[in-house]
């Protein structure tokens, strides 16, 4: 033995007081077993809570959106399933048993196997479109931490308490929803679209093929991240999963107001707000009293209808013009959401399908008289609408 290595030996037998025996640092982080026991506990604890309630996907309360679209996920996971088998006092991650009434239902229940062997190809579907896949995926990959999430924790506060408070209301998406400083509710997630920086106008290449208006977006989530996927993205995954946050209609109120009372003659049209009646012969619709669409245009009413029997939203029939209101200084939108507000327990539901054999489910039919209607419209612009309600079943007005 050398005399260096003596030396050492002496050094190690002579640690009277243990200096030399140092315990390796144990980081702080959490590992994936970790994590996914602690997000399934915060399940647990809801369910505690609740009195042996699962979460749901309740449109007013993102907190318990969120833990339903968790669980959801964790039951179509069996790797997950057998990780938290031994924490699963209440068998949460056991979907229950339900009857099988629809094929769909059988589809999700497959209890005995049967569907997992598919040797003849029949659930290949080839030729189906996988643009939502490559959305999702974006939506997903390109998120980063936002440096300046401090700044936009109180706005993401103040919408769920406006949610809590049914100030606002999650609907579904669509196209003329995706508007920059909205919210936006995907898989559970509430998020701001902040920013649309359009690159690409629409246009038609010479073989006819439309391209559509795209460019960059800056949406902000409530998680504290942020991303910059493209716009046509964000409308692909709304449109499969997603919820519009309507504004606080108290606000809207009283900027609708204060825009009305200062119009001048040196004022221009914003847009018009339109009443219309079917001239469908469909008995579904014939045998409605009282049934009108009320909706909003930014061109003159009699040009945005004139091919209403083509258009969904028409209900695919002509229509007749009933009334029409125009606005100033405004959105006319946010005029037209005030009035579905408020005939909202009156909605037409019924399913219309178009050239193609698309369904669509219009969602601007109501059942109230004309005159009830353009007293809604009277009661909006006075300021005094917030101290009424519509009575559907006796199609009036009354007070709260």
């Amino acid at each position: 033995m050398t005399t260096k290595t003596k030396i050492l030996d002496e050094i190690f037998n002579s640690d009277s007081l243990g200096l030399l025996n140092v315990k390796p640092k144990c980081s702080s982080a959490r590992n994936a077993d970790e994590r996914l026991l602690a997000s399934f506990q915060e399940i647990v604890d809801f369910y505690e809570r609740n009195n042996n309630q699962e979460p749901t996907p309740n449109p007013s309360n993102i907190a318990e959106y969120q833990l339903y679209s968790r669980l959801k996920n964790l039951r179509e996971s069996e790797e997950k399933i057998s990780a938290l088998a031994s924490v699963d006092k209440y068998n949460l991650l056991q979907s229950a048993k339900q009857e099988l009434i629809s094929i769909d239902d059988i589809f999700s229940d497959n209890t005995f196997d049967l569907l997992n062997t598919d040797s003849e190809g029949l659930f290949d579907f080839k030729h189906t479109p996988k643009e939502y896949e490559r959305a999702s995926a974006e939506f997903v990959a390109r998120r980063k931490p936002c440096k300046d999430f401090k700044k936009y924790e109180p706005l993401f506060k103040e919408i769920q308490k406006d949610l809590a408070c049914n100030n606002r209301k999650l609907i579904d998406f669509a196209q003329r929803n995706l508007v920059e400083g909205s919210y936006y509710v995907h898989n559970g997630v509430l998020f701001l679209l902040e920013k649309i920086s359009i690159t690409q106008k629409e246009h038609y290449k010479p073989d006819g093929t439309r391209v559509r208006e795209d460019g960059r977006t800056r949406c902000i989530f409530e998680n504290g991240t942020e991303s910059n996927m493209l716009k046509r993205s964000v409308e692909k995954i709304l449109y499969a999963n997603g919820k519009v946050v309507t504004e606080n209609i108290q606000k809207v109120n009283e900027g609708f107001i204060e825009n009305f009372c200062a119009i001048t003659t040196e004022d221009e049209v914003a847009g018009y707000i339109y009443v219309l009646k079917s001239k469908s012969t469909d008995n579904r619709i014939t045998s409605i009293q009282n049934l009108y669409k009320i909706g909003y245009s930014k061109t003159e009413v009699t040009e945005r209808i004139k091919n209403a029997e083509k258009e969904p939203t028409y209900l695919m029939a002509p229509v007749d013009y009933i009334a029409g209101w125009k606005c100033f200084n405004m959105n006319p939108q946010k005029f037209e959401q005030l009035i579905h507000n408020f005939f909202g327990n009156s909605c037409l539901e019924i399913d219309v399908f178009d050239d193609n054999g698309k369904r669509f489910t219009p969602r601007e039919w109501f059942i109230a008289p004309i005159e009830v209607i353009e007293q809604t419209i009277e009661l909006i612009i006075n300021g005094k609408v917030i101290y009424y309600k519509y009575d559907a079943v006796n199609m009036t007005i009354i007070k709260r």
